[in-house]
């Protein structure tokens, strides 16, 4: 019987251990294609704290853009975003030329009626993930990153002014101007980091940090690990 009730409590001990693991092991053991679920105030601590450098930074060295999710479509990256977020679709012509159509840039809540008004911008820019990891990526995974379609959050199209704000800038530096997008943007920001590895510095992690433990305590932030 005392064999019997050792071997209950090691079973019992083994099963409370197993819950007592922290979610951040289990983040740490994520493979391609996991896909993840964590509120933002969790989400932002998940990211790597580290230096930012940007020796050797070239925009080039993101070859964008390519030729998009559907190689026969005859659209490239950009056109694709477009046609995908539009609120009311654009006519497309021979070339994948689009004109009319209808778009919402949730960063400045702009109703956008003309694509060519539009940028597609880089959630975390291409500077900023080269300062964050990217610098010890190859060409193909830096190009995979340039023109990520798989994550919604990865791309967006706003208006071109708030993109150019914007430019290469962190949440510490710079937010959307529209008070409704600060969660969002957030939980996209930090979905992307932890999409693709990258790291942050800390007046980041502290700048979004400021907003998770405040009025964006209720985001979810939602991502897979990239391939």
């Amino acid at each position: 019987m005392i064999k019997h009730l050792a071997h209950g409590f090691t079973a019992l001990t083994l099963a409370l251990a197993s819950l007592a693991v922290p979610a951040a092991a289990q983040a740490a053991a994520a493979s391609p294609g996991d896909a993840h679920t964590f509120p933002l105030t969790y989400a932002v601590n998940e990211i790597p704290v580290a230096d930012e450098s940007r020796t050797g930074y070239e925009r080039t060295k993101f070859k964008h853009w390519n030729a998009g999710l559907d190689r026969g479509d005859g659209c490239h990256t950009r056109n694709e975003v477009l046609l995908t977020e539009a609120t009311e679709a654009p006519t497309v012509v021979v070339g994948c030329k689009l004109s009319g159509g209808e778009w919402l840039s949730y960063y400045d809540e702009q109703e956008v009626t003309d694509p060519a008004a539009l940028d597609i911008d880089h959630m975390v820019p291409l500077a900023e993930a080269w300062d964050s990891g990217a610098s010890a990526w190859d060409a193909k995974r830096r190009e995979a990153y340039a023109n990520d379609q798989d994550a919604a959050t990865s791309l967006v199209a706003v208006t071109a002014r708030t993109n150019r704000s914007k430019a290469d800038q962190d949440p510490s530096e710079w937010m959307p101007p529209a008070p409704s997008a600060t969660c969002r943007y957030l939980g996209e920001w930090v979905a992307t980091k932890l999409r693709w590895g990258l790291t942050a510095d800390q007046a980041e992690i502290d700048a979004i940090g400021v907003y998770a433990g405040g009025p964006c305590s209720e985001q979810v932030v939602h991502y897979v690990v990239a391939p």
